[in-house]
């Protein structure tokens, strides 16, 4: 029995939840899974699966072996990297998770470190606030891009990024034709006159609407809305057809700076603004890839760069 492979087969089994989906994730057969799970219960004389028709979790012992499992497979990951990375030229794999509303910020934080790093392969994931944590935690991801007033433990470190502001976003009001002008900057709207508005909004698992109805709470307004998604595709798609507005982060309207037709309005009485920042897990052992990830994440020409995909100056640099 290789263990380290048979430990990898438990995570994927613990992920997918299911023995045919994490036998191909792993490029293997599902009796292969099967009996390198049953492999793994022989060496240490314990039950690890919770068996019945079909996958029905782990147990109490498997619980343990599976923590073991992630350290293990964790420490083999690092020891990869430092014997196949050189003085500053690190390799290997950096996995971030992001929220939906910060994939913007995460995309290009990811791509300029691969360009300052071309040995170093960023995965980026769209996650909510929770699977990050619970990830970070179960060494899942390297790095999460989130809110970081969300965290009330010294479980992780927090890099500070850029801070989210608020628009409604909506077509244009004027009735002309859409242009080549692009997105435009309308003037201020109080989140009491936005909550009267149509909206789509995130659904409420996400953090970011915890956010948004905490404002109209403020504003001593309710928004009941007309649609629903926990896709940001979506919500952009949903207004940018005409039927419906929405409330997004500055992040999000910055990347339709060029879509012609809409209008977005910054969002007041009250201000809104959130931190997001970058989060790991506190007090581990940093590997190469990380080191360089960590060192890009303070370099104050990127946190300006983040400052500016984050959406800061977005109305300065539209069209009125």
């Amino acid at each position: 029995m290789n263990l380290l492979s048979s430990m990898r087969y438990l995570m994927a089994l613990h992920e997918h939840r299911h023995f045919g989906r994490a036998a191909q994730a792993c490029h293997i057969t599902q009796p292969a899974l099967s009996n390198a799970v049953r492999a793994l219960e022989a060496e240490f004389g314990v039950s690890i699966v919770r068996r019945g028709r079909s996958f029905a979790g782990l147990t109490p012992e498997g619980e343990r072996v599976l923590r073991t499992a992630r350290r293990m497979v964790r420490e083999h990951e690092m020891l990869q990297q430092e014997l196949d990375s050189e003085a500053g030229a690190p390799r290997g794999v950096l996995r971030i998770g992001a929220v939906p509303t910060a994939i913007p910020v995460a995309s290009r934080f990811a791509a300029a470190l691969q360009a300052r790093m071309p040995g170093i392969s960023p995965v980026v994931r769209s996650m909510s606030s929770p699977a990050i944590e619970v990830d970070l935690e179960a060494f899942a991801l390297d790095l999460g891009l989130g809110y970081a007033d969300r965290l009330g433990s010294m479980r992780f470190d927090v890099l500070p990024q850029y801070t989210e502001r608020y628009y409604l976003l909506c077509p244009s009001d004027d009735g002309a034709p859409p242009s080549g002008a692009g997105l435009r900057i309308g003037p201020p709207m109080a989140w009491k006159d936005a909550a009267a508005r149509p909206l789509c909004l995130m659904t409420s698992e996400m953090h970011s609407r915890t956010i948004v109805d905490s404002a109209f709470a403020l504003a001593g307004a309710f928004a009941k809305p007309a649609m629903e998604t926990d896709s940001v595709l979506t919500l952009m798609l949903a207004v940018h057809g005409g039927a419906v507005h929405s409330v997004l982060p500055g992040a999000l309207v910055a990347v339709l700076g060029t879509q012609a037709g809409l209008q977005a309005h910054p969002l007041v009485s009250p201000d809104v603004q959130t931190p997001v920042g970058l989060m790991a897990q506190s007090g581990s052992r940093a590997s190469p890839v990380m080191d360089a990830a960590l060192a890009l994440a303070r370099d104050p020409e990127w946190l300006q760069l983040a400052a500016r995909f984050g959406g800061a100056g977005l109305a300065a640099g539209a069209h009125a």
